[in-house]
């Protein structure tokens, strides 16, 4: 528990430290960090979507489940009667 909070703390440190850091460079040079921001934000979008693309296609297809493979038979109507099962002759 002690170490989830310190690993916590550190994130959230390193998170602001980036800020700060961030915004002094964007002051002093902003049409380059703009320009390697945006491009950084399409690669990671577009890494996201490959990844996603790759995975889809070299995933075999799940195996059909067994429930699912009979035959499929409508649920009663709300009210109607059910019909006697199939197993007792009817007299």
């Amino acid at each position: 528990m002690a170490n989830d909070r310190a690993l916590g703390g550190g994130i959230l440190f390193g998170s602001i430290l980036g800020i700060i850091i961030y915004g002094v460079l964007l002051y002093f040079y902003p049409t380059l960090i703009l320009e390697i921001t945006a491009f950084l934000a399409v690669v990671v979008l577009l890494g996201i979507l490959g990844w996603i693309g790759w995975t889809m296609a070299t995933t075999p297809p799940p195996e059909p489940m067994p429930e699912m493979t009979g035959p499929a038979t409508p649920p009663p109507a709300a009210g109607a009667a059910s019909p006697p099962p199939a197993d007792k002759p009817s007299s």
